[in-house]
């Protein structure tokens, strides 16, 4: 009797390794992603018209892949196609199952009105907080592309590591209370993401195998999400009035651009990684982005302590223990 058999695939676990790398190159550009529309929205005086104008240059950008790469417009093509005559059983893919955007639009929307007031600090681990529970359930359910996913100990002792990384890593900033009833809407938010991930990866199933359905269903995850925001902006601009003038530093209008990337790359690897290991890669990302940002781009007076790398270290180990198990089953 040999082990030939039980012996991963090479090209399989290599997948999986690039998934888990991606899935930490969405947590930077999600950090990233969280500073530009936090001071562009500090800026604006108004969240709402931030999130629209990050959500529309992003939009903008897909539109344009779409005019100019065929197989992208064919994936969305597809999708409609796919919602219009949905397929009984697994293989389908209901109107609803495209309404990720809404969460993507609640997600920016809570960056901009939340992180000038409580910061990326708090911001991130109530997010995070909401993200790792959620995913844990979104999995068992199977709303994702790769089916459902057991609830083992090893995902729970994964979920509660990267809970307490967090922790510690903002444990200074959490001294202080002012404005930590804000907290409630990034851990919404969170809770949104991981559905946001398994519905995208849901949507770039039907659209294509290859990565452009993954491009595909960010256009169809941008156009939902810049729709919500707009009937929010016409709502806040009759009760509010216009926001602040524009900024002129054309970085603060980049938001847009990593968002695309980061939705469009996390809706191809959730269907490698499942939905909890994409969480837990972009939560360890989160953090390693946001001690580069402290160190070389500070916001404040606010240096690098102990605890933050203590924290960033620990969230690593526990994407290693939620993600090593997949490698060895991969």
């Amino acid at each position: 009797m040999t082990t030939t058999a039980i012996r991963p695939a090479p090209s399989t676990r290599r997948h999986h390794v690039v998934g888990l790398a991606s899935a930490f190159g969405i947590g930077m550009l999600v950090a990233v992603q969280s500073r530009l529309n936090g001071e562009l929205g500090g800026i604006l005086g108004d969240g709402v018209s931030a999130a629209l104008i990050s959500f529309g240059s992003g939009l903008l950008i897909l539109l344009v892949a779409s005019a100019v790469v065929p197989p992208v417009r064919h994936g969305v093509v597809k999708v409609w196609r796919t919602v219009r005559r949905p397929m009984r059983g697994y293989g389908g893919l209901r109107w609803w199952q495209c309404l990720g955007g809404l969460s993507g639009a609640f997600l920016v929307a809570t960056q901009s009105i939340t992180v000038s007031v409580i910061g990326v600090a708090v911001f991130l681990v109530a997010g995070v907080a909401g993200q790792a529970i959620s995913s844990l359930v979104v999995d068992r359910l199977g709303f994702g592309p790769a089916g459902p996913q057991p609830l083992t100990a090893v995902r729970i002792v994964g979920a509660l590591i990267a809970l307490v990384a967090v922790a510690l890593a903002v444990s200074e900033q959490l001294s202080h209370p002012d404005g930590l009833m804000l907290a409630i809407l990034p851990a919404l938010a969170g809770v949104g993401s991981a559905v946001q991930q398994a519905i995208n990866g849901r949507v770039a199933r039907a659209a294509s195998s290859d990565a452009y359905g993954a491009v595909a269903a960010g256009l169809v995850n941008f156009l939902v999400g810049f729709v919500a925001l707009l009937i929010v902006f016409a709502v806040d601009l009759a009760l509010r009035g216009a926001p602040r003038h524009l900024p002129s530093e054309p970085w603060l209008y980049l938001g847009g651009a990593c968002g695309v990337i980061f939705i469009s790359a996390a809706a191809a690897v959730v269907r490698v990684v499942g939905v909890f290991v994409l969480g837990l890669g972009t939560i360890a990302g989160q953090l390693i982005a946001s001690l580069f940002i402290d160190v070389f781009l500070p916001v404040a007076d606010k240096p690098v302590t102990t605890p933050v790398v203590a924290g960033t270290l620990l969230a690593l180990v526990a994407v290693v223990v939620a993600a090593v198990p997949n490698l060895r089953q991969a």
